[in-house]
């Protein structure tokens, strides 16, 4: 018999609300820090978008100066809105290309594992992120408040 089946069932939707924000605002440190230089001894190179851009083309991400405000507005109003659930599935999309660029750089400087800048870590977000544009806010959302929960 399973006794817990009802428990976890009622917890389901609370589990995927906890998860779907913590993927949404892991991001929204990184934006403050490169855009605005919080966290300064976190050992990063950019502190602002100017040096954000120039690392972008240092790495080869060129143009820098289009990348680096695009990769801001994705930790600093995708990230909220992906932990919201407000327009889950939108906000997911440049979060997820986001990521999948930032494993081919841990892979290329890394590999695989985290405590050697690999993409181990990030590799977990990404199948997050992905988690959330497939299945969109879930029932605990903005989109599901507003009506928009697909």
């Amino acid at each position: 018999m399973d006794y817990f089946g009802p428990l976890f069932q009622a917890l389901a939707p609370w589990a995927e609300a906890l998860l779907r924000a913590a993927v949404g605002l892991a991001l929204v440190p990184h934006g403050l820090r490169n855009t605005f230089g919080f966290f300064p001894t976190t050992g990063v190179r950019a502190h602002n978008l100017g040096e954000l851009a120039a690392q972008l083309d240092r790495d080869g991400y060129r143009p820098g100066k289009l990348w680096a405000p695009l990769i801001s507005i994705t930790q600093l109003v995708g990230g909220p809105m992906l932990a919201l659930g407000l327009f889950t599935r939108i906000a997911a999309v440049p979060i997820l290309i986001f990521l999948v660029v930032t494993n081919v750089e841990r892979w290329r400087v890394g590999k695989y594992f985290w405590n050697q800048l690999g993409l181990e870590y990030t590799l977990m977000w990404t199948i997050a992120a992905f988690y959330f544009l497939v299945h969109g806010g879930g029932t605990i959302s903005l989109d599901r408040l507003i009506g928009r929960a697909l």
